[in-house]
């Protein structure tokens, strides 16, 4: 706990599945937290539960394809608590369909929020950990960015390049900023729901029911990496369940 305990962490994507079950472990450890996604009445929801449970949370609406919206959430860390210590870029989407649907708005969409929203969340944080002297980066993938299936090469690649980018960070970093991406497997959130191709949309849904695991077991290996000693940087963590592929 001493890891966590009163370090500032801000979470995108914390409205549901992982970004809430995060928010809800790290406040249980102590941390101080700022919340961002675009269900407001979400965020309220969640903010009242953790300071109902003792924790200390403070949110703001946050569409990750803003980049203001990311310079926002940022700021809301230094005005509340005077610091920032670690991010947590956590939104993201998959709109999952074969290339033949042409679904090209929704692949605009994928590269919006998992790719551009994580590069304006660094591009928020870098000045702030650069200027603290101390910061780290933590950033949800997916085992997509590993494997490729069909239905999901827009959706691995989006992947793919998250862990280029984060990779390319931690070359760049330095001795004092800390990066670490997490890859789930099949687990148990709404993500399924995302795809308007209604046989993948069922088949996504199916391996969800079947083997998912839940979104504390990611929580679980996200408060891993920030409770290490800061000399300590773990860099890429996958989660996934053990009867997935």
């Amino acid at each position: 706990m001493s890891g966590i305990k009163g370090k500032v962490v801000a979470i995108t994507g914390a409205s549901s599945g992982i970004g809430e079950a995060t928010a809800l472990l790290l406040a249980e450890r102590g941390a101080r937290l700022v919340l961002g996604a675009r269900r407001s009445e979400r965020l309220a929801e969640l903010v009242a539960r953790i300071e109902k449970a003792g924790g200390t949370a403070v949110q703001i609406r946050t569409d990750v394809t803003r980049r203001d919206d990311l310079q926002a959430l940022v700021a809301l860390a230094g005005e509340c608590f005077g610091q920032l210590d670690v991010l947590v870029s956590n939104a993201g989407v998959g709109t999952i369909s074969p290339l033949d649907d042409l679904r090209v708005e929704e692949w605009d969409h994928m590269v919006d929020v998992n790719v551009k929203g994580v590069l304006y969340g660094i591009g928020a944080a870098l000045p702030v950990f650069r200027a603290q002297g101390t910061g780290h980066f933590i950033t949800t993938a997916s085992t997509a960015a590993f494997r490729i299936a069909p239905t999901m090469a827009v959706y691995a690649a989006t992947k793919f390049a998250v862990r280029a980018l984060c990779e390319g960070l931690r070359q760049e970093a330095g001795d004092s900023l800390r990066v670490t991406t997490v890859s789930p497997g099949a687990t148990a959130t709404d993500f399924a729901e995302a795809s308007t191709n209604t046989r993948v949309r069922a088949e996504i849904t199916k391996m969800r029911d079947d083997i998912a695991i839940p979104p504390d077991a990611i929580a679980r290996a996200i408060a891993f990496a920030i409770e290490q000693p800061a000399a300590v940087d773990v860099n890429d963590i996958v989660v996934r369940p053990t009867a997935q592929n």
